[in-house]
């Protein structure tokens, strides 16, 4: 018998959600088939087979959340489908229900095994209270050890979580917070609140996946760890449009590539990196890191989620360059063919919210990033030109959010003033490249 188990999903990540399963009990497999998909934090990777034969038992369904090296099926090795490969105990509907089931009905007819006091005597204090809700509490193990060894009732302590999960420092905060002079009522106000389903009124309840709860996570802890400030300007988009008109199709020709806006924008970012390289850094405890080298990460809107992939050592790349490694990591993100290599390390990051046409808006920080610039739609306004003459031109509103404990509004402000400086003369990007 061959043990299907979740593969190693890279250094950073230990757990992931089996988003689907591309083979039943009893479907013949060759070595090296695809059997499940997983979707972790940041990519979705496959599960493959590492031996022929027949699937016996699947332990782990759909939605549920496995660990790297845990055991979710086996392979019946040798066996042919239709045979006598999937034990009767190994149907789909118990194997969905985990392995557990399996136990469960080789043990029936053993009445010693019946008294089991297993479920009563399980080591987490809340085991009795998960039933009630119909479903396991969420918590973290390190949550739940430290909820047992201050005596916290799990049930009633709120997640910072927006999934749900509740995290060690949820229970800290919640002992913190907690009156000792009036021990908590065991009030209905405990219970998770379900509003009740008018069935004039419908709705559709749809999980969140895990790439959409990751994100959701790390928004908000950007917001509530860093102190977070916003700058505008606007940037005339003269001369750029005058370049893309003039040289867009000799350099399609030439580097069978389109000349974007990012090429420009990504080069201004790193002119100003150098000059200001607070914004190039990260804190790390008490300590500022600042980094000599320029991976500028683009976010790009895929199907299931905003990702942030890097570009490479920006500085060193041409504008082709640019235009061709981003090109090439929104069609991975689209895909859904991003690699964990292509997400991490980033210094800085641009998000580009006007080709949905967003005239205005704040960017969150990408942390543990401390800068990152928002582009806008081009708008034709009238500009004043001098005190006697107007003209309408094309005009962007672009921000910078910022982390000010290690970056000051004046060097902020300085900032995004040299990006617009930069790009209403592409001349000088040259010069900084």
């Amino acid at each position: 018998m061959s043990e299907i188990k979740v593969p190693e999903m890279g250094e950073s990540i230990t757990e992931g959600t089996i988003a689907k399963w591309v083979v039943k009990v009893g479907d013949t497999v060759g070595q090296g088939d695809l059997l499940a998909e997983l979707e972790t934090d940041k990519v979705n990777l496959e599960v493959n087979a590492e031996s022929s034969g027949v699937v016996a038992d699947i332990r782990k369904g759909e939605g549920e959340t496995v660990r790297v090296g845990e055991v979710i099926g086996t392979i019946r090795e040798g066996a042919a489908a239709g045979g006598n490969a999937a034990p009767p105990a190994a149907e789909p509907a118990q194997a969905a229900a985990g392995g557990a089931a399996d136990a469960a009905a080789a043990a029936a007819p053993q009445p010693q095994l019946q008294p089991s006091p297993a479920p009563a005597a399980r080591d987490d204090a809340d085991a009795a209270r998960d039933g009630a809700y119909g479903a396991p509490l969420a918590a973290t193990p390190s949550a739940r050890k430290l909820a047992r060894e201050r005596g916290i009732d799990l049930q009633r302590v709120p997640p910072s979580d927006p999934s749900g999960r509740i995290h060690r420092l949820d229970v800290a905060d919640a002992r913190a917070a907690a009156a000792p002079a009036t021990p908590p009522q065991p009030a209905a106000s405990a219970a998770p609140v379900v509003p009740a389903l008018d069935p004039a009124k419908p709705v559709e309840i749809v999980r969140m996946s895990r790439r959409r709860q990751t994100i959701a996570t790390r928004l908000v802890e950007a917001q509530r760890t860093a102190a977070m400030l916003t700058t505008f300007n606007e940037v005339d988009m003269t001369k750029i449009l005058d370049i893309r008109k003039r040289r867009k199709q000799a350099f399609q020709e030439k580097h069978d590539v389109g000349l974007g806006f990012m090429s420009f924008f990504t080069k201004a970012v790193v002119g100003a990196l150098k000059a200001f390289p607070l914004l190039n850094a990260e804190i790390v405890g008490d300590q500022i890191v600042v980094k000599k080298y320029y991976d500028i990460g683009i976010a790009v809107a895929a199907k299931e989620g905003l990702v942030v992939p890097v570009v490479r050592d920006a500085d060193r790349l041409g504008f082709a360059e640019i235009e061709k490694r981003i090109a090439d990591l929104a069609g991975k993100a689209r895909s859904n063919a991003l690699q964990l290599a292509d997400l991490q390390g980033g210094t800085f990051s641009i998000t580009n919210g006007g080709v949905f046409g967003s005239l205005l808006s704040t960017p969150i920080l990408n942390a543990p990033q401390v800068g990152i610039l928002g582009m806008h739609k081009i708008q034709w306004r009238p500009v004043a030109i001098d005190e006697e003459r107007m003209e309408n031109r094309p005009m962007m509103y672009v921000a910078l959010s910022y982390d000010h404990r290690i970056v000051d509004g004046s060097e902020a402000v300085r900032f995004l003033v040299t990006v617009k400086e930069l790009l209403e003369d592409p001349e000088s990007l040259l010069l900084e490249g």
